[in-house]
């Protein structure tokens, strides 16, 4: 209980806790972009 509130009320915890915000944010928008990307060479390549 007490690494919770070490996490949410001091400057250390609240940085972490953007930091693993902004990992799991740029883990989302990166696998989004390659399945799109993946989609859309699999139809050019079906078009050739």
């Amino acid at each position: 209980m007490e690494a919770f509130k070490i996490l949410f009320t001091t400057d250390t915890g609240l940085m972490s806790l953007a930091v693993i915000a902004f990992i799991i944010g740029m883990g989302w928008f990166f696998t989004r972009l390659f399945l799109r990307k993946m989609r859309e060479d699999a139809e050019a390549a079906r078009k050739r």
